[in-house]
This record gives C-alpha cells, structure tokens and sequence, in this order.
C-alpha cells in the first residue's frame, strides 16, 4: 500500500533526519530500492518524472506495478510514490493514476500564478489525503528537459507557497540536477536558514542530492532538509557496473546475455547506493 509522504516526513523534521527520494527508471529499479528500503527499515520516496512515467507506458503502468510490487515483496516500510518536478497537467494525470504524492513545479512560472495554481492542487490532494510539494527558485542543471541555472529562492516567497498549505518545499539554494561542476560554489546555507526561519515546522526538499558532500547533507538536515532527491547517482553506479561485466565478457559466458544475469550487477550497485545514502540521511531503522 503507498502513503502519503507527510507522516514521514514531519517525522523526519522532528527527529533531525530525512527521506531519500529515489528516482525509479524501470522495474529493476524499482525493486532494488524496495528491497533496500526494507532492509534497512527506512522509509522510502519513489520519485517519477514525467519523462521517466511515459518510459514507462504512463503513470497508470508505474503505479500499478508499483503497488504490486510491494505486496509481491512483503514491503512493510512506508512506500510514497511521488511524481517529480510535475507540470499542472502531470499532475492531475498522476493523482487520476494513484501516486500518492505529487510536485507541482510552478518555478518557472510568476509568483502570482505559481500561488494559483499551488492553491488549486493543494485543495485536489487534500481531499483524498496525498502530500504535495511546491518549488521556488528553479533548481540547477537539467531534468528532463526542464533547465534551471540553480537560482537561489527568496525567502519571502517561499513563506507565500508554504503558506497555502503545502506538505513540503522544494527551495533552489544553489543546489543542481546532474554531476556538479568543478567550480560550484556549494549550498547557501544563509538561504537555507533563512527559509527555515521563516517557514518553520514545514519539511524542506534538496533536489540534486548527487554529488553533493556528506558534511554539506548533514548541516542541511540540521537545517530543517527532511527530504533530499538522488536520481543521477544510482544512474551512473548502474552503468558501471553494468559495463565492467560486458567488459569482463561475462555476457558472453554460458547465458550471461540473459537480462535477468545482464542488469544484477547493476542492480546490486543501486542497492549499495541506497544504502549509502539512507546510512548518510540517517533514515536507517526509521520506518
């Protein structure tokens, strides 16, 4: 059974940690983070863009193969199913498939019609009890199509979208999607506390989650961070693994070709990078 993710997460705020948001790509993915997830007794966000959902025959498909998959495996630990960096129609079509959380990104719209539209699927997700997430100041690198040079939110204006009753918010704080640069300055965390101040008992989102160093997660789950995304990073362990088998020839030995012998080792690297990062967040023993 999904849930929402607020429980959750103001549980997370409250004790000083956070939830992983684990971006799902296929069914492979899938289960290796739930199995991770209740390895661990952590709870776990999977997070579904809409490039990813159509991939995957459409958010219907994910849902249902979602739900099924945590009765199949026995999944005990809170499983929320949350469409990432969703436009106003994503969703709507993802409330219709029954994820039980959703982002509505409005960043890149004015503040007066991010507030509009916020307002309009907060009151949708209200009433049939989903979380949602809001976004302020457009995060950094590219996702799906949608770019952003990592702008730093104005606290003012997260108060405003914070203020329609949204479960969680996503604010830029320099923070970008992707492998970060050389060069990038790091977390502004004047921001980030700025925000806090402001939004008080409100779960704080990082998207960009990959690359970002441990120090700099810590003092931003001190910072009020309850939620933070890791998409690129379980991407990228899933790759090199996969390529040092077919390097090895190991898919050319008796039927390593077989797909379910192709993509384990690919499978165990999301595994240790669930891990990883759950051990890090400090979700672990959580559920």
């Amino acid at each position: 059974m999904l849930v929402s993710a607020k429980e959750m997460l103001n549980k997370a705020k409250a004790g000083k940690y956070a939830v992983g948001q684990f971006n799902i790509n296929n069914l492979e993915w899938t289960k290796a983070i739930l199995l991770t997830a209740q390895e661990l007794n952590s709870p776990v966000i999977l997070g579904v863009s809409e490039g990813a959902g159509k991939y995957m025959c459409g958010f219907k498909t994910v849902a249902d193969m979602v739900k099924a998959m945590i009765g199949e495996l026995g999944i005990t630990v809170p499983v929320a199913l949350h469409l990432d960096h969703g436009s106003y129609e994503g969703a709507k079509k993802c409330i219709e498939a029954g994820f039980s959380s959703i982002m509505f990104d409005g960043s890149h719209y004015p503040i007066e019609e991010n507030i509009e539209k916020t307002k309009e699927l907060v009151d949708i997700c209200e009433s049939l009890g989903l979380s949602i997430e809001a976004e302020v100041g457009a995060i950094g690198g590219e996702e799906d199509g949608v770019i952003g040079g990592g702008e730093v939110a104005d606290p003012n204006e997260c108060k405003m979208i914070a203020d329609l009753g949204v479960t969680m918010l996503a604010a830029g704080i320099g923070n970008i999607h992707g492998k970060y640069p050389a060069n990038w300055p790091g977390l502004r965390f004047d921001t980030l506390d700025a925000i806090q101040q402001l939004t008080g008992t409100m779960p704080l989102v990082l998207h960009g989650g990959t690359g970002i160093p441990a120090d700099m997660i810590k003092k931003a789950i001190s910072l009020g961070v309850s939620k933070i995304n890791v998409n690129t990073e379980c991407q990228l362990a899933f790759a090199a693994a996969t390529r040092a088998y077919i390097e090895a020839g190991k898919d050319l030995e008796g039927k390593g070709f077989d797909p379910r012998k192709l993509l384990a080792p690919g499978v165990e690297a999301i595994k240790a990078t669930v891990k990883e990062k759950m051990e890090l967040f400090g979700s672990v023993g959580k559920a």
